[in-house]
């Protein structure tokens, strides 16, 4: 890759970050921002920075598998809120991971 579409490249990133407020970090906006990036891997929202829906179900599968992970390590650590978020979260994302299959 070229130093000037490194250059470029990267400006549209930091424009884009200095564009948009981000959340808190905690434990709930780091599961919605892994839910995010298995939607957009598994076509369903646009690629923020492609402005394009794209599928890879592999790199889904995998951040499924992350969430799923995050769970049984968290086991008895999470507030009811939390707990629930990432349950209702893996279960949405196996349903449409299962049916992005199926096509």
């Amino acid at each position: 890759m070229s130093e000037e579409k490194k250059t470029k490249d990267s400006q549209a990133s930091e424009d884009y970050r200095s564009s948009h407020t981000l959340p808190e970090i905690n434990f709930s906006t780091f599961v919605v921002s892994l839910n995010a990036s298995a939607l957009v891997n598994l076509g369903v929202m646009t690629d923020p920075l492609k402005g394009e829906k794209t599928k890879n179900t592999s790199l889904a599968k995998q951040t499924i598998d992350i969430l799923n992970m995050l769970e049984e390590k968290t086991r008895g650590n999470l507030t009811k809120d939390e707990k629930n978020l990432l349950k209702n979260i893996l279960y949405d994302l196996r349903i449409i991971y299962v049916k992005e299959l199926g096509k």
